[in-house]
């Protein structure tokens, strides 16, 4: 019998991470957790809440009051993340969202708070994860180690493509702008910051199919799990 494994998947924003993880974890019959979601849905919270990110105490007072849940959606076969009890997952991927997520997941106590529940889901292996300090902060100790990157061009076209069918009038340099400014602070952040881990295995899918980014992965897992 196969043994279970903590699968991490970290890497630059509009890189697939969060695709490759959904694949993998449908593969092997595993959880996925979106951990960006989870900072993404934190940042919704503030948004709507006013939250001044300056005022310490005023977020730890906040956090106080959010709720993370995800949900499998039977009819997407997907998990969904609720805020409080309210299915966010198609309101977190706004722009607005994307300009101030950066932002809010370098606040330690963000992180601190988003991290503390990341590793209480992998207490029982049998999990795909994927962000940006997964194999560095949330599972050091990860059987398999992915880190996901590919040319800052063909990102552009990813996520403008992405974007534009939920938003006509977004426009190129909007989302480079957005690309560019969410890889500074989260390669430059203070708290848990981008960065690959020394036992990651890198993955550049600039020019790879989604079939063939899976099949390397995939073929990674299996020699971790024992499988033949």
């Amino acid at each position: 019998m196969a043994k279970k494994i903590i699968i991490t998947i970290d890497g630059w924003s509009s890189c697939g991470k969060s695709t490759l993880a959904k694949q993998l974890a449908k593969e092997l019959g595993y959880v996925y957790v979106d951990s960006g979601a989870m900072y993404r849905a934190i940042t919704l919270y503030f948004l709507r809440n006013n939250i001044d990110l300056a005022e310490k105490k005023e977020v730890k007072e906040a956090l106080k009051s959010v709720s993370l849940e995800f949900v499998f959606n039977p009819k997407r076969n997907n998990s969904e993340i609720y805020l409080n009890g309210e299915n966010v997952e198609y309101l977190i991927r706004d722009l607005v969202i994307a300009e101030k997520v950066s932002d809010v997941a370098a606040i330690k106590e963000v992180r601190e708070f988003a991290v503390a529940q990341q590793k209480k889901m992998g207490d029982k292996k049998g999990i795909v994860m994927d962000g940006r300090d997964i194999g560095t902060v949330v599972f050091p100790k990860a059987e398999l180690k992915i880190f996901m990157t590919a040319d800052n061009a063909v990102r552009v076209q990813r996520r403008f493509k992405e974007l534009y069918d939920k938003n006509p009038n977004i426009t190129i340099d909007e989302v480079k702008n957005n690309l560019e400014m969410r890889d500074y602070i989260d390669s430059n952040r203070e708290i848990s910051p981008l960065r690959k881990a020394k036992d990651a295995i890198e993955l550049d899918n600039t020019s790879l199919t989604e079939k063939e980014q899976f099949n390397k992965a995939f073929s990674w897992a299996k020699e971790r799990m024992k499988i033949k």
